[in-house]
């Protein structure tokens, strides 16, 4: 499949180039199960071809559909049912899907073919299925850095005997410092699209003229020897100073010291821990500090393999949950950019030209946003996973509906990430180019996250009170005179009076 693209994919172990057929399809039901933008699916399709090729190459027999091939199968099921007439196999290999809806496909597959159906575990992943589980179940409640700390120990990174490197499994206390603009910006290594990219960006724009996004200027890996280049650039030029400046956001500056990798790693162009003991290496070798490195193994053996296991874990109606009773719709300046405030128009200029925002933009400023002003997270969700080249569902949806929305009450992350605008302030340089002025509170001019972020908690105290992370806030909202509450209320009934009647903000 489209982010199964790894020479040692499960499917393949045991594939002779002598008997076996590898068959791989680009698909109109998958390009268009949302409208992907338009750079994710030149990313996806030129990266399949690519490998496709070099799988024929090294002496695979490959059955390879294209898009635009004349009578393309539009599904899986299409696809896999001609290709077994054609080939007449005894069995059909794969390696399981990485999202429900395609599972459940896959799953249906035995009861219209006429042969087995073997499903494989994907072993990209340092935990299983039954390791997430199994550690799940011993925990009264779930938290993602205790199990960290056990990935850590099982993948022995970053590891002394039985101790963390340095003495701390955490340094992110040291990766919160807000970025100045004389700081010199390493660039993520760019690829000069060859002729078959080219042919797929001339498919995409008249294909999915209508999908989101600006499909060039392109300049993603799409193979495997690229994506090792990209990250060998990431870790000389970037690393050192990625911990320090994670969290940091500056008008211009799309990339900081952002490695830019996930989407190689979410289609297999690139192995976690490969990625992960590169890292390693470069502290081990005094390249880069311990925050530094910690703070990206963290973001892969921690983080991603943690949604991954409550994706799984969440059941078929994951992506519906509500937790807020939310309903407002999302606001069109999520597609246009066309707003007054210049954390989001900065936000979504870049995402619509460059399928990507860093993590702390979409958590703490278009997902911040959203869950201040009650959008429903469902839209929030379908929006994330459109708009970013590295979104597939696993990974997109528990972190918009469970950690940027807290639509899940709680299941994945201890406290909704909410926050005033004081925190965009501190984080970057976006207020200091905005008509609006942080440092006022409910005055006309004053800063739409602060009210915002005051009537959110007001409008869920029945839900949030009784959260100690909280609690500091709601006695200082109880501490505020009348008139100031009133004051907060009323500018944020104003702007969602706007919201609602799609008025600029």
């Amino acid at each position: 499949m489209g982010d199964q693209l790894s020479r040692d994919i499960s499917a393949l172990k045991d594939a002779r180039k002598t008997k076996d057929v590898i068959l791989m399809g680009e698909l109109w039901d998958e390009t268009t199960s949302v409208k992907h933008h338009k750079k994710k699916i030149i990313l996806v399709l030129s990266a399949m071809r690519h490998f496709a090729e070099q799988l024929k190459k090294d002496g695979w027999r490959v059955d390879y559909q294209k898009l635009d091939d004349k009578g393309a199968a539009r599904s899986f099921t299409a696809l896999v049912k001609r290709a077994v007439k054609d080939h007449k196999p005894d069995t059909l290999v794969v390696t399981e899907p990485s999202e429900k809806r395609v599972l459940l496909e896959v799953e249906a597959l035995e009861k219209v073919l006429s042969i087995p159906v073997e499903i494989r575990a994907d072993e990209r992943f340092v935990a299983s299925h039954e390791t997430f589980d199994a550690w799940a179940k011993r925990r009264k409640q779930m938290r993602m850095e205790y199990f960290y700390r056990e990935m850590r120990r099982k993948t022995g990174l970053l590891m002394e005997e039985d101790k963390p490197a340095g003495g701390a499994w955490n340094y992110d206390k040291e990766n919160r410092k807000p970025a100045s603009t004389d700081l010199f910006m390493p660039a993520p290594k760019r690829f000069k699209p060859d002729a078959m990219t080219n042919d797929v960006i001339d498919l995409v724009k008249d294909k999915f003229a209508d999908h989101f996004g600006d499909p060039e200027p392109f300049h993603f890996a799409v193979t495997r020897k690229d994506a090792r280049q990209a990250l060998d650039h990431f870790v000389e030029e970037a690393l050192p100073r990625f911990g320090d400046f994670q969290d940091a956001m500056l008008t211009g500056e799309r990339f900081l010291y952002h490695s830019v990798l996930s989407a190689y790693i979410n289609i297999g162009l690139l192995y976690p821990l490969e990625v992960c003991q590169r890292a390693e290496n470069a502290y081990l070798s005094g390249e880069a500090p311990i925050n530094a490195v910690e703070g990206f193994i963290r973001q892969i053996i921690g983080w991603r393999e943690y949604v991954r296991g409550h994706y799984w874990r969440g059941g078929e109606d994951y992506v519906r949950q509500n937790y807020f009773e939310n309903s407002r719709k999302l606001p069109a300046f999520y597609w246009s950019g066309d707003t007054d405030m210049a954390c989001i128009r900065e936000t979504v200029t870049q995402t619509r030209e460059d399928a990507y925002a860093h993590h702390i933009q979409r958590l703490m400023v278009t997902g911040l946003f959203a869950m201040l002003a009650g959008i429903d997270p469902y839209d929030v969700h379908e929006w994330y996973l459109i708009v970013y080249f590295d979104a597939f569902e696993w990974v997109e949806a528990p972190n918009v509906i469970g950690m940027s929305q807290y639509a899940d009450g709680g299941a994945l992350g201890s406290k909704p990430y909410a926050a005033s605008g004081a925190y965009i302030n501190r984080m970057s340089d976006y207020c200091k180019n905005c008509r609006y002025a942080v440092t006022k509170k409910t005055e006309e001019g004053a800063c739409p996250f602060n009210a915002l972020y005051w009537d959110f908690l007001v409008r869920n105290e029945d839900k949030l009170k009784g959260n100690p992370r909280l609690s500091q806030m709601y006695r200082t909202w109880a501490k505020m005179d009348k008139a100031t509450k009133l004051s907060y209320r009323a500018r944020a009934r104003a702007l969602l009076g706007k919201l609602d009647a799609g008025e600029r903000i």
